[in-house]
């Protein structure tokens, strides 16, 4: 019998024109706290903690109209492949692989509606401890 699948939302992405006014909105009316700042994918992304939920800023305007400054949101996963194994199975055709980062893998999924969602799974032995329990 295979082991079910443990998934959860982890968080929103959104484009920010003004990152830095972006950051700062959040942090001084909702106490924000940036957990992450690095570059991903040829951008800087910004990754912050409010309370239990997460945002996560990419250092861009928007590119795409129909989502506004919404890019995705997260979903994380314990079994990514199992997870894509599945969506194939249900019709889901990813335009891009898999893209492995270490000790971050994700593949967007294209959802109804024009949503986009980023599956993803973390190697907890290999990020960088300071980064763990964002990740939880």
């Amino acid at each position: 019998m295979k082991a079910p699948i443990t998934s959860h939302i982890h968080h929103v992405h959104i484009f920010a024109a003004d990152l830095e006014s972006s950051l700062n909105f959040y942090m001084e009316n909702f106490g924000g706290q940036v957990v992450l700042d690095a570059d991903f994918a040829g951008a800087r992304n910004v990754f912050m903690s409010i309370g239990k939920g997460r945002l996560h800023f990419y250092d861009q305007p928007p590119k795409n109209s129909l989502r506004g400054t919404i890019h995705h949101f997260g979903i994380q996963t314990d079994n990514l492949v199992a997870h894509i194994e599945k969506l194939q199975s249900f019709g889901v055709h990813f335009k891009k692989d898999l893209v492995d980062l270490g000790f971050w893998k994700y593949i967007m999924v294209p959802a109804p509606d024009d949503v986009l969602i980023e599956l993803f799974q973390v190697d907890k032995q290999q990020i960088p401890q300071q980064y763990l329990n964002y990740f939880e």
